[in-house]
């Protein structure tokens, strides 16, 4: 079978079986191409029948010219590419292994102050369908704490209003539940009533968040949403939907709420993706503290 075909197999395997979304398997996919034309350009043989010695030749290549964060992705493509191989009996060892992955770099994520979402808010006139519309799509997502992904994924029949509570269609087909607050609960019954059915009017689909089309929102909108909105309000910060996202998480943290309940919010499978936020609360009290003690500053 040819590299291609294979191809084409894994990259339906990942979305079938593994539950991956499309744009992750097409970046695996890229991945593992990217190092099948590493074999070919070095004379190293088929991909298929890459040797652990042939891996550690790519590593050496990866590690000079790429950071961290982006080896560790492709290999993890190539990992899972290569058991892919394994489930389907065309090999039965896995080069990739035994090779030393190197360490990920603490990454401390980017999130709002109190002023920047207030000022945020205020650029937006609800008044309109559409402002109607950015207000209550931005406010869940600062809310909530959802990915743009599982935001634009949501259907009516997802949200309880009454219950207050969001049916949330996460990674890996792992559904959660996050709580609906009062706010967030009114502005849903505004939008429903004024705004979604002032785009969606004769279009039939059941889409939470819609365009001024009537169609459902896309990632890419929300984005273009939120850029407009900053524009509007004359602030040089670059906000991104998963900025919110990590606002959201940050802001529980500061308030005190547990790490364990806010990696259930967030949908994280493990508690160490919802740990990096700790280190936000630690340096938001060493700035407090050095603003309101005496000696502060000079600690």
């Amino acid at each position: 079978m040819k590299t291609a075909e294979w191809m084409t197999l894994f990259k339906d395997y990942l979305v079938a079986v593994r539950q991956y979304s499309t744009h992750t398997a097409t970046a695996y996919q890229s991945d593992v191409l990217d190092f099948a034309r590493f074999c070919e350009r070095e004379d190293l043989g088929e991909l298929n029948q890459a040797s652990k010695r042939t891996a550690k030749f790519y590593m050496s290549e990866l590690n000079s010219h790429y950071p961290a964060q982006t080896v560790i992705r492709k290999v993890s493509a190539l990992r899972a590419y290569f058991y892919f191989l394994i489930d389907q009996e065309e090999i039965k060892k896995h080069p990739f292994l035994e090779v030393t992955l190197p360490k990920r770099p603490r990454v401390t994520p980017e999130f709002l102050y109190d002023d920047d979402v207030k000022k945020m808010f205020a650029a937006i006139d609800q008044t309109t369908p559409k402002g109607m519309r950015d207000y209550t799509c931005l406010f869940m997502l600062y809310s909530s704490g959802l990915r743009v992904s599982e935001l634009v994924g949501l259907t009516l029949k997802d949200i309880d209003v009454s219950e207050r509570l969001i049916k949330v269609h996460g990674k890996g087909g792992k559904d959660r539940l996050v709580p609906l607050s009062k706010d967030m609960k009114a502005l849903l019954e505004q939008y429903y009533l004024i705004a979604r059915p002032a785009f969606v009017k004769k279009k039939r689909h059941t889409k939470v968040f819609v365009n001024q089309k009537g169609d459902p929102l896309t990632p890419g909108g929300v984005r273009y949403i939120l850029k407009e909105i900053m524009r509007v309000s004359a602030s040089f910060l670059n906000v991104t939907p998963h900025m919110l996202r990590h606002t959201f998480a940050s802001h529980l943290i500061k308030k005190g709420a547990d790490l364990r309940s806010v990696q259930e919010l967030l949908g994280h499978a493990h508690l160490s993706s919802t740990q990096m936020y700790t280190h936000i609360a630690k340096d938001d009290m060493i700035d407090k503290y050095q603003a309101a003690h005496p000696r502060g500053k000079k600690e």
